[in-house]
């Protein structure tokens, strides 16, 4: 059975297929390969971040989009929250609107 990969609102879509060209293709790319392979294909695609959070890297000539996600019974996936990074060390902000989403989800 293939992994089923969501997103965690209409807005978080958005955001993700909002990437630039070359970083969307990676994402895009690497969405597939959890879909057949699963989560724990690991790095440099995807890494976790504890407490059953996990990230995905997409790389591109225009930067490196993160995307955070969990998994749920069942074999889901959701997308939890997508940006842009500007810095090699993921912003605190960014990573608690991950944390608290996927708390809601998981209940």
């Amino acid at each position: 059975m293939k992994w089923k990969i969501t997103f965690y609102s209409k807005k978080v879509e958005q955001e993700t297929l909002n990437f630039p060209p070359g970083i969307l293709a990676n994402f895009l790319h690497i969405l597939e390969m959890i879909e057949e392979f699963g989560v724990t294909i690991g790095k440099p695609y995807t890494a976790p971040m504890g407490g059953g959070l996990f990230e995905i890297r997409a790389k591109g000539k225009q930067g490196i989009g993160c995307s955070f996600y969990c998994t749920l019974k069942g074999k889901e996936i959701v997308i939890l929250h997508s940006f842009i990074k500007k810095s090699q060390k993921t912003p605190k902000k960014e990573l608690d609107i991950a944390k608290k989403r996927m708390k809601e989800v998981k209940k």
